[in-house]
């Protein structure tokens, strides 16, 4: 039985594609994140006004722009072009390295997504799982809701016989504040079709992505 798997984020087939033209172009009010940087400053006991502080309004507007910019992207786009390919084995694309933002506290998450789908007479250019993967995350996110929406759209968009989808992740809401617990990794998964109803299929991808 042969599969395909590939580590890390793999290669390009091709330019990543840009949003259709009937998407709404949201954008990012940078006066208004400046404002209120500005004001969460003072509210803190900070002068805004002091050599070190001066441009950071406008240093963390621009970061917010950049961490939040999947809120402006449509992870759809990068399941639009599919070829015909007869693989009906596991297709595994593991550590995925992301980032994101814990929409209660506003503090990045960190860790690794692994996706695995059972073609159904199409496949996708690897890496646009990648992108996929980066598009959901850079938004407010929490994990759970996170692990749900790829693996959805995956199942959705590429009319899979089956999508898998762990992710592995260390929150700093917990490790720098709060319970404050360095090291504790969160992991949560989403199982769809062959891999929801098979538990050898559910097995056999744990043991791919866990080496066990």
């Amino acid at each position: 039985m042969s599969k395909t798997t590939h580590s890390a984020v793999p290669c390009e087939a091709d330019e990543a594609p840009r949003p259709p033209n009937h998407m709404p172009a949201l954008t990012v009010d940078h006066e208004r994140l400046r404002h209120a940087v500005r004001e969460i400053l003072i509210a803190v006991g900070e002068n805004p006004d002091r050599e070190g502080l001066l441009e950071t309004p406008d240093r963390v507007a621009r970061m917010y722009a950049e961490i939040f910019s999947g809120l402006r992207t449509d992870p759809a786009i990068y399941l639009q072009k599919t070829f015909t390919q007869k693989h009906d084995e596991m297709v595994l694309v593991k550590d995925i390295e992301f980032s994101s933002c814990c929409e209660h506290h506003l503090l990045p998450f960190l860790g690794k997504a692994h996706i695995a789908y059972l073609p159904n007479g199409q496949i996708v250019g690897l890496s646009k799982l990648a992108r996929v993967v980066e598009a959901v995350a850079k938004r407010p996110q929490v994990q759970e809701r996170m692990t749900e929406e790829i693996a959805d759209l995956i199942m959705t968009h590429l009319n899979a016989r089956g999508v898998g989808v762990v992710i592995e992740a260390s929150h700093s809401c917990m490790t720098i504040r709060g319970v404050r617990k360095p090291g504790a990794m969160t992991i949560t998964s989403s199982m769809r079709g062959g891999f929801l109803d098979n538990p050898a299929t559910r097995a056999e991808m744990m043991a791919l992505v866990f080496g066990r």
